[in-house]
């Protein structure tokens, strides 16, 4: 029987026969990029990793990674990563999801991911703009903005994820720029290898909508949080006090706890095997209705 499977380069195991759509200078082909680096350098093999994608922009990722993928419905990627994992928690699984479908819609979803700590990774293509609906003001965008929607300018504050990371309890929190792939590489290495729900948000320039958060403004104000060697990642307080800067743009890693139990960890059920390997046996359910005559 013919296999119709396209074939497989060695050298570049998640490379697919597809091309993204985004438009020339997007940020996403960066993230892009850089997570299939992240995971070759991991040597991670693409069944062993799952991908689930938001609504947006950077759900055009989903045909463009040799992975498991999943293209979820709007504000629902983490819930849907979430039971994967539970389900398999040998799988790798990571989300990729916009600013509007992580701190809209998803943003519950968010919360309570950061609180039962789920082993998952959670990459946010932040660009502070709706793109793929042509240019509405997103949760991120900044207050005045002029757009599609907000054409006399956005009444609202902008939301800031990472405080509210760090004020939510999440055991790591990062953050990475487009413009530096080399940083964004290996805080998504970090991110994956973290024990628990490890969140990075990405500035990510939309060079189509918006024209406030450009290339040009995040390097004026963009710093490595690790160049300061006095910065410690495990002093929330400090964290959080970085998480508020506003001037001047921190990047890297902001907050991190290897030492916090994961979700799956505290489920008896998952000691030991993955619930996906259980053989499904089923059980006789007499007994139990003998106990109602």
């Amino acid at each position: 029987m013919p296999s119709f499977a396209p074939k497989v380069d060695p050298k570049n195991p998640y490379d697919t026969p597809h091309a993204p759509t985004w438009c020339p200078g997007c940020g996403d082909f960066a993230i892009w990029i850089s997570l299939k680096k992240a995971l070759e350098q991991l040597n991670k093999k693409p069944h062993e990793i799952l991908i689930v994608y938001g609504i947006g922009c950077s759900g055009n990722m989903a045909n463009n990674i040799r992975t498991y993928g999943w293209h979820s419905l709007h504000g629902r990627a983490v819930p849907t990563a979430v039971g994967a994992k539970l389900a398999n928690r040998n799988l790798t699984v990571i989300v990729a999801a916009g600013d509007g479908d992580s701190y809209g819609e998803g943003l519950g979803h968010f919360i309570h991911a950061i609180r039962g700590n789920v082993n998952v990774t959670y990459i946010v293509h932040n660009n502070s703009i709706y793109g793929l609906t042509t240019g509405q003001a997103s949760p991120t965008s900044s207050k005045g903005m002029k757009a599609k929607s907000t054409p006399e300018g956005l009444i609202d504050e902008a939301l800031n994820p990472i405080a509210l990371a760090i004020s939510a309890g999440a055991s790591f929190v990062a953050r990475g720029f487009s413009g530096n792939a080399a940083q964004l590489q290996n805080l998504m290495v970090q991110a994956i290898q973290h024990p628990g729900f490890a969140y990075l948000d990405v500035f990510q320039p939309c060079v189509t909508f918006n024209k406030l958060n450009t290339y040009s403004f995040y390097y004026e104000r963009v710093y490595d949080l690790q160049a300061d060697k006095s910065y410690t990642a495990q002093d929330r307080q400090a964290a959080f006090v970085k998480a508020l800067e506003s001037d001047k743009l921190p990047t890297g890693i902001f907050y991190k706890d290897s030492k916090r139990k994961t979700y799956e960890d505290e489920l008896a059920y998952l000691q030991g095997k993955a619930l996906a390997t259980y053989s499904g046996k089923p059980r006789s359910v007499k007994k139990l209705f003998s106990e109602f005559k």
